[in-house]
């Protein structure tokens, strides 16, 4: 699995610096049919991070699954309620029923090292190892059954009853956290952001915001920020070495 972050046109250079900076990767050249993907190298392990020019519409990000057979893998999204929204050579585009978009690409044997947690020279520890989907409330609950069967993952229970988290194996370098929205407008689509874990909120917050990002709001556990072109996102308490998982109670579905 990898995470895209979706630009529009004129914001992608700072966005992509943006990114690049806080996650300590190095941006190879635009790749694509229009040249309108970046993907973000880190110093460690296998990339798994990108940048993606959009031809419209707000930035925003999303995730690939994938697959060895994409026709197969798109056929039984499509009979859990996906939509099939664009094809292209080597991918192909859906929406879920709550109507995120998420694509399905070719796997590349041999990526699987799931890079380690930046060190910072301020002290703090941190990875972008999560993708939250944030979802209407009448749609929550069927959001959740679409993801659980589309991917297999085990959902574990969470502190905050509106969250619920999709855990794939520990060789995968991202995992699911699906947001009941406390109200959403008429119509709203569910939409994803990327998380950050880290040893030490404050610190890596103060990070981000030298590196051009705005603070948001705080809560308990979990720092929201704005990055320079307007993107939300989430840097979080959670252990970035993955720690936290051990002794979580596993649900076998939908509560």
């Amino acid at each position: 699995m990898t995470v895209f972050i979706d630009l529009p046109a004129d914001e992608v250079q700072a966005g992509t610096a943006y990114w690049s900076e806080v996650t300590g990767s190095v941006r190879f050249d635009p790749w694509g049919a229009d040249r309108e993907f970046v993907t973000l190298e880190p110093a460690e392990g296998d990339p798994y991070l990108g940048v993606q020019r959009l031809r419209s519409g707000a930035g925003g990000c999303h995730p690939d699954l994938h697959v060895a057979d994409i026709a197969s893998a798109a056929k039984r999204a499509r009979s859990l309620g996906a939509a099939v929204t664009r094809e292209a050579s080597g991918l192909v585009v859906l929406a879920s029923p709550a109507g995120m978009p998420f694509c399905f690409v070719r796997h590349r044997e041999g990526r699987s090292a799931v890079p380690p947690p930046v060190r910072w020279p301020v002290g703090v520890r941190s990875r972008l190892d999560q993708i939250c989907i944030d979802v209407p409330p009448d749609l929550f609950d069927r959001e959740l059954e679409f993801w659980l069967d589309l991917t297999g993952w085990p959902q574990t229970s969470t502190d905050v009853h509106e969250f619920r988290r999709l855990l794939p194996d520990p060789q995968m370098p991202l995992h699911f956290l699906l947001q009941r929205l406390d109200d959403a407008d008429s119509g709203q689509n569910a939409a994803a952001h990327p998380d950050f874990s880290c040893t030490d909120v404050e610190a890596e917050t103060e990070r981000h915001r030298l590196a051009g990002a705005a603070a948001v709001r705080r809560h308990p556990h979990w720092q929201v920020m704005c990055d320079p072109t307007g993107i939300e996102y989430c840097i979080t308490d959670k252990d970035p070495d993955g720690h936290w998982l051990t002794g979580t109670a596993l649900q076998p579905g939908p509560q």
